[in-house]
């Protein structure tokens, strides 16, 4: 237990937010300061209790956003404090009144926990006769805060923007050092098994993973355009503004990044004596690309005041002129028959991705330079349709949802621990009340994690306020007591939440007592029930429905395999020259997917009795789908404007998302009446069209052989010379695309615990003559 006490309050989650801890804590004591000095702490009290109760909303995001969740904020106190009001002194109306606010406020994000606590606050008070007037006063508090808070915001309106720009750009810059990493190095395995105690070594020594580093700038981009979307403004613009084009070259960089590093891959798959020396010049051209694009994103920070570095044009990169011209030695050894031209395809297709890498950036960088700049309006915020926020409250009731489920719990739970407070006549019982309702959690684990962080910051915050109120000579005193555990505490509260229930206690006791003081025999009666308020949310956890993520499984990977079928079929129509680019709605409802079974992987192994098999699986099943859609981004940046022959690979991605499809189809409920997720369909197999790719790409390599030995310059373009480039870089692509289809589709099954998983496809065998990469068939897929 002491440990993981320990682990509780060591964690970090977050950054301090000192401004917000200032400028709740002036919101805060001000009220109390004048009511003692005017000699109404009373109504100082409730002006204060408002500002607090809307400062627990701790909103995030632009200035606009800000003050939006502020503002119903603002309201949702302000009628809370009105139904508190008329339910003070009627103890059990208020039973059946304050347990369906709460669960509510769970249900639904914009009302959260402030409904409930406003109504169940204000109810604990003696009860008023002017209810309307000490409503008013909880308005003014909200409405003090939101001043005090928001006031400075309009001159400093973009910097979240630039801190998710370039929070944008250090992590694309990050994706580019872990692909530089991997040019010409050797398994990193052994030396990232080393445990290394100094981070600045281990920072040095240990690689950075790929798969990781690309969700990160992933998941950075995608924050970086919700951010964005709230800058909006309805003036409607046609033309993009400077932060949009910089997330959309952002973007086209990630992507080429993603491209170059199968490219990279391909060209690993080579013999051992395979050319080396146009490594060094690729790890050092890409390291000093991603370089260049960390000044951007501090320019960007800094609004200018960093520097940007020249512009490649007027550089001229040592390094890419260095890797071009091992390149051109490269492509004359090919010419000569002294290289593979598949090989030789292969690193010129690297450079060409280097060059096109660095164009991307040499553009933001004349975006950065130009200024984010953005025009002065109301946030365009999309505001959800009435008929579609009923929809999915059906939906949720009708499917019973965890979502559902949790706030069943918890509404059960507030009249259990209410039932209990009022039959006991307890004094302080909205202490075990507010326990219990606020420490249920979607799952076993969490609800623990969150009991016990309450309960050890309540035991020591309550002895701290028993300390203070008793030697606290006055009102004064206390409120200046108050102001301190403010700041320190809503500061801390994005840190980790075990301090806020360390110092928000105490600042949460001496609010609610200010005009009455209580000895300190009321601390140990809220720390015993604040310790029976955690046994409830226990029982509750453990003695209602179950959590219902297990149910929702077949739902949400079929949504994930067409989702991804989808996407595969939209790589085939580029390929093919049907589509310009991947459709990035397709990408996003891909990820989505995605992130909905990672979110109930996460949710399955925070049970009480985790079921291992199925998170593996999960966990593997939610791996092959980030690395299906890198394999197909690249697939289809290798296609280019011009239009060549492709051979079998558009028929390889159908082939490919018939599968994922049948798949899903397995996995419906209920199920398909004939056929499986392993019938092959009609015509060529899989290992048949790898077979003819095999064959395209050699007579392919033949023919442009036969192309230069007749004179044609090696630079001259020609379409042979665009077939083998764009085919020797998908082939592996494609290959690694159904490797990771097979392990997706058959963890998927194997997590749906529906099916038994479909048997191994072996690689398609080498046919005779074909020029390749030395090593055709890749190792068999992670079990």
């Amino acid at each position: 237990m002491l440990e993981r006490v320990r682990r509780t309050y060591a964690s970090i989650e977050g950054e301090a937010t000192p401004f917000y801890g200032l400028s709740a804590a002036l919101a805060i004591a001000l009220p109390l300061i004048v009511g003692a000095l005017t000699e109404h702490p009373g109504q100082g009290s409730v002006i204060a209790l408002g500002a607090y109760l809307v400062a627990l909303r701790a909103p995030e995001g632009p200035y606009g956003a800000r003050a939006r969740n502020l503002g119903s904020a603002v309201l949702i106190v302000a009628v809370g404090a009105g139904v508190g009001g008329l339910l003070s002194g009627h103890t059990w109306l208020a039973v059946a009144a304050v347990p369906p606010i709460v669960a509510v406020g769970t249900a639904v994000s914009w009302i959260g926990s402030t409904a409930g606590l406003a109504v169940l606050l204000t109810a604990i008070r003696p009860h008023a006769h002017d209810i309307v007037f000490m409503g008013t006063l909880e308005l003014i508090g909200g409405v003090l805060f939101c001043l005090v808070v928001l006031a400075p915001w309009p001159a400093r309106r973009l910097r979240p923007l630039r801190d998710a720009l370039a929070d944008a750009a250090d992590e694309v810059a990050g994706a580019l050092d872990a692909v530089a990493q991997e040019v010409g190095s050797s398994d990193a395995a052994a030396i990232d098994a080393v445990q290394i105690t100094n981070p600045d070594l281990a920072a040095v020594v240990h690689t950075v993973d790929w798969e990781d580093q690309r969700r990160a700038a992933s998941q950075a981009l995608t924050e970086a355009r919700g951010t964005y979307a709230l800058y909006r403004t309805g003036r409607g613009r046609n033309e993009p503004t400077r932060p949009e084009r910089l997330l959309n070259g952002l973007a086209r960089i990630l992507h080429e990044t993603v491209a170059l590093r199968a490219l990279i891959e391909a060209e690993r798959r080579r013999p051992p004596d395979r050319n080396r020396e146009w490594e060094l010049e690729a790890h050092v051209a890409i390291s000093a690309i991603a370089a260049r694009l960390r000044l951007l994103a501090g320019a960007v920070r800094s609004d200018g005041e960093s520097p940007l570095g020249a512009p490649f044009g007027e550089l001229d990169s040592a390094a890419i002129r260095r890797l071009a011209r091992q390149s051109d030695r490269i492509r004359r050894a090919g010419m000569a028959g002294d290289e593979d031209l598949v090989a030789v395809a292969l690193i010129d297709q690297i450079r060409r991705a280097i060059d096109r890498i660095a164009g991307g950036v040499d553009s933001a960088r004349r975006l950065v330079k130009a200024g984010m700049r953005i025009g002065f309006g109301p946030p365009q915020i999309p505001t959800p349709h009435p008929a579609s926020t009923w929809g999915r409250m059906a939906r949720a009731v009708r499917t019973r949802s965890p979502s559902f489920r949790l706030a069943a719990r918890v509404y059960v739970t507030a009249v259990v621990a209410m039932s209990l407070a009022a039959a006991l006549k307890l004094p302080h019982g909205q202490w075990m009340v507010i326990t219990a309702m606020l420490s249920l959690r979607g799952t076993y684990g969490e609800t623990i994690n969150r009991i016990v962080e309450r309960i050890v910051g309540t035991a020591v915050g309550s002895a701290i306020a028993a300390v203070l109120l008793t030697l606290a000579p006055g009102q004064i005193t206390a409120a200046l007591f108050l102001f301190v555990f403010a700041v320190v505490g809503f500061t801390l509260r994005p840190v980790n939440i075990t301090y806020w229930f360390l110092f928000g206690t105490p600042l949460a006791m001496m609010l609610l007592d200010f005009s009455t003081p209580s000895d300190w025999t009321a601390a140990g009666e809220r720390i015993w029930l604040t310790l029976f308020g955690g046994v409830l949310a226990v029982l509750a956890i453990r003695l209602l429905w179950p959590t219902g993520h297990v149910e929702r499984l077949p739902g949400q990977l079929r949504r994930l395999l067409t989702a991804h079928a989808e996407l595969v079929r939209a790589s085939a129509e580029v390929v093919q020259g049907e589509r310009d680019l991947l459709p990035n709605d397709l990408i996003v409802e891909a990820e989505e997917s995605a992130d909905a079974v990672s979110s109930a992987c996460v949710s399955l192994g925070h049970e009480r009795v985790p079921d291992e098999p199925r998170v593996r699986e999960l966990h593997a099943t939610i791996a092959a789908a980030h690395r299906i859609r890198d394999h197909l981004i690249a697939v289809t940046r290798m296609t280019r404007e011009e239009a060549v022959d492709a051979g079998p690979g558009p028929e390889i991605l159908d082939r490919i998302a018939d599968r994922l499809e049948e798949s899903a189809a397995a996995l419906s409920d209920p199920p398909p009446a004939q056929g499986s997720a392993d019938d092959e369909p009609e015509g060529k197999s899989l290992d048949e069209e790898f077979a003819d790719l095999e064959q395209h790409l050699s007579a392919v390599a033949r023919r442009r052989r036969d192309e230069l030995q007749a004179g044609v310059g090696h630079d001259e373009f020609t379409p042979l010379q665009h077939a083998l480039l764009q085919i020797s870089g998908m082939r592996y692509a494609l290959r690694s695309l159904r490797r990771d289809t097979d392990v997706l589709v058959r963890s998927a099954l194997k997590a749906a615990l529906t099916y038994e998983p479909p048997p191994e496809i072996p690689e398609p065998p080498r046919p005779p003559g074909a020029i390749g990469l030395g090593h055709p068939n890749l190792p068999p897929p992670p079990v």
